[in-house]
């Protein structure tokens, strides 16, 4: 098993799913994680994060990790940790690194072989290494960072500026294989597939004769955490969807139609999309709409729990939360920075429920493989992502009655032609976001002053990173022409080629 100490980076958990795909067993581990409580442990990688290594109350290394005597790789602030350690010089960087750059390799060691001496990386940092410590040796540069890399062979300790675990690292899983198997030589231990038995199991064993309350969507993440319960525990779990009025076109109907289809016989729809939109009246904050979002769904759920409560006493609740949800509301460890709030993860300290959450510790790629194990729909399994707080989120600024029946009737035509054009399956996620700015157009012999529709493709693997759809500019040019002449109210259509980071993929 290789431990990821996390010291705050948004990459974190990242470093364990590229671990896990090796089909190596991974856990994250806290700094203050006492060394004792580890078991079988083969090989420790040392995260980036936000502090800088010489500032006060900066996470620290622990002396202990370093007894348990196993390889050692220190990503970024990771990297930066062991060289102060073991007696180098950090210091700020006159000239920062952010996005894909080019090293120079020094093939001469383990972690890089099989590497070509210039490498496209993903940098991310505003600190450097700015004197190696006795007995290492730098392995690595960028056209800034004279020491992008380093090592010492007889400690076993490798370091790295770069993050392999991010797919714009162009052999960052080599990087990572090596680590894992050249230099920890750990035993493969990890298949997300036998998973599905397992988590079946498990909430049997916990919930006993209890009853499970869950809110479902259209969403891949609330679908196969509500099967795997429906797999464990049947007529005992109640689903309950809420209709907040912010979902995609026709959403809610195609939602009630499949649950329903899929045997759930305790299935409950909730119309509450009056109630949604009057509390957003006037709200133009992000995180403001998202908590907004989260306690209106607290008093909606309450208000379900007290009335199936006069039936039937349920003890817990369960949500479809996974990890990229934990790590961008800063949860993954005390140093994470916070991006964003995710509504969901507001629940569990409102509602006076057990909570279960089925799919706190995978990816959404390893969710997906989960629902293909269980031989859920396909069309559903891999259809694109979607916020928990709908188009609240993508449309920014206030959200109003008209401008969600614009973006609702604007995503629709973008992702009917997608498929049309066939090029769905190969995009992670696309859609359409609504810019509150008004622009001077012309349609016929009028001039108009309407909104701006920006439409938003990227790939990715997991979402932790995101690069932009290459779109042809036939579809392109199909899919404007149709927004602006069938959606009143727009008058111009953009195209996003932001990667994530540094922007997020959604817009608020």
């Amino acid at each position: 098993m290789i431990a990821v100490v996390d010291y705050g980076s948004q990459y974190s958990h990242l470093i364990a799913r590229r671990i896990r795909s090796l089909g190596v067993a991974s856990e994250i581990i806290s700094p203050q994680k006492n060394t004792l409580e580890l078991k079988n442990i083969e090989g420790i990688i040392l995260s980036g994060g936000p502090s800088s290594v010489y500032k006060n109350r900066s996470p620290r290394l622990s002396d202990s990790l370093l007894k348990l005597n196993v390889p050692i790789l220190g990503i970024c602030y990771g990297m930066q940790l062991l060289a102060e350690y073991f007696g180098g010089r950090v210091a700020k960087s006159k000239s920062r690194e952010y996005g894909k750059e080019t090293i120079f390799v020094n093939q001469g060691n383990d972690l890089f072989k099989g590497l070509s001496k210039r490498e496209t990386v993903w940098l991310s940092h505003g600190d450097k290494v700015e004197k190696l410590p006795k007995e290492f040796r730098s392995i690595s540069s960028s056209r800034s960072c004279p020491i992008a890399g380093f090592f010492n062979r007889n400690k076993n300790i490798y370091a790295v500026q770069f993050h392999p675990e991010v797919v714009h690292t162009e052999n960052g899983q080599t990087v990572l294989k090596n680590f894992v198997f050249k230099i920890c030589r750990a035993k493969k231990s990890w298949n997300v597939k036998d998973q599905a038995t397992k988590i079946i199991k498990d909430l049997r064993e916990e919930i006993g004769s209890e009853k499970v309350l869950i809110g479902v969507s259209g969403g891949v993440d609330s679908l196969v955490a509500a099967n795997l319960l429906h797999r464990a525990i049947g007529n005992k779990l109640y689903a309950v969807f809420i209709d907040h009025g912010l979902l995609r076109k026709d959403e809610a109907e195609e939602v009630e139609v499949f649950y329903k289809k899929g045997g759930f016989k305790h299935f409950l729809k909730v119309d509450a999309s009056k109630l949604f939109l009057k509390k957003l009246k006037g709200v133009t904050d992000p995180e403001g709409k998202r908590k907004i979002i989260g306690y209106t769904f607290i008093k909606v759920f309450e208000d379900v729990a007290k009335t199936l409560g006069k039936k039937d006493k349920i003890a817990f609740f369960a949500q479809g939360t996974i990890y990229p949800d934990r790590i961008e509301s800063g949860a993954s460890s005390k140093q994470a920075a916070k991006i964003k709030s995710h509504h969901n993860l507001v629940l569990p300290k409102k509602l006076k429920f057990q909570v279960i959450e089925p799919l706190a510790d995978f990816y959404k790629d390893e969710v997906r493989e989960i629902g293909e194990r269980l031989r859920l729909p396909k069309e559903s399994l891999f259809r694109h992502p979607f916020p928990g707080p709908g188009l609240a989120v993508r449309i920014l600024g206030e959200v109003s009655p008209n401008r969600l029946e614009i973006l609702q009737e604007a995503d629709a035509i973008y992702i009917e032609e997608l498929k049309r054009a066939k090029l769905y399956d190969k995009i992670w996620q696309a859609f359409a976001a609504l810019v509150p700015v008004k622009s001077v157009g012309v349609m016929g012999d009028s001039r108009t002053y309407q909104y701006m529709i920006s439409l938003r493709a990227v790939t990715s693997v997991d979402g932790m990173t995101a690069d932009w759809f290459k779109m042809p500019l036939d579809v392109l040019e199909r899919v404007s022409s149709r927004i602006v002449n069938e959606v009143k109210g727009v008058n111009r259509v953009v195209y996003d080629i932001t990667q994530k980071p540094p922007a997020t993929i959604e817009y608020e």
